[in-house]
């Protein structure tokens, strides 16, 4: 396994849609591994394929340690409730910004195997999985932000608010 770099905000490609995954290669099966170690090592809550450089609809989602989700060509199937809350992104490292995503959202996916599941996720997971899913198509949080943080109201929630 391998630590990739971490595409940041200027870069182009962030822009463009990821291409659907046609089968469950090794190549495809060593990507998910190495954004899986690459999430850790970043200490993230969730990783889009495109964010490494690859333009495959692939995401990874850790919001509780040791339960990470693979996502495969994810489609939301249904969302409800709203909820407005902190959002920041790895690709846009010491910034962050207010958004409203929905409260609860439920995807369907591939899992590493190939087999379809789904997944319901409320609150942070819920968040995640609509920031990771943006990224497929080329949308950043910050297209979507109610009003950016200024750095004294980030380090208010970190040394005591509620923060990610």
């Amino acid at each position: 396994m391998a630590i990739l770099k971490i595409i940041k905000e200027n870069d182009p490609i962030l822009r463009k849609q990821s291409r659907y995954v046609d089968r469950i290669s090794l190549r495809v099966e060593r990507l998910i591994d190495d954004m899986i170690e690459t999430l850790h090592e970043a200490e993230g809550a969730g990783l889009a394929a495109v964010q490494v450089g690859v333009l495959k609809r692939v995401v990874i989602i850790e919001v509780e340690e040791g339960n990470t989700i693979v996502l495969i060509n994810p489609e939301i199937i249904d969302r409800e409730g709203t909820q407005n809350n902190v959002e920041g992104c790895l690709s846009i490292p010491e910034k962050w910004g207010m958004t409203d995503r929905p409260a609860t959202v439920t995807v369907k996916a591939l899992d590493r195997n190939g087999s379809e599941f789904t997944v319901t996720g409320s609150e942070l997971l819920a968040r995640a999985i609509c920031h990771e899913l943006d990224h497929l198509n080329g949308v950043l949080y910050t297209d979507n932000v109610i009003r950016m943080l200024t750095a004294e109201e980030v380090e208010e929630l970190r040394n005591g608010g509620d923060s990610e």
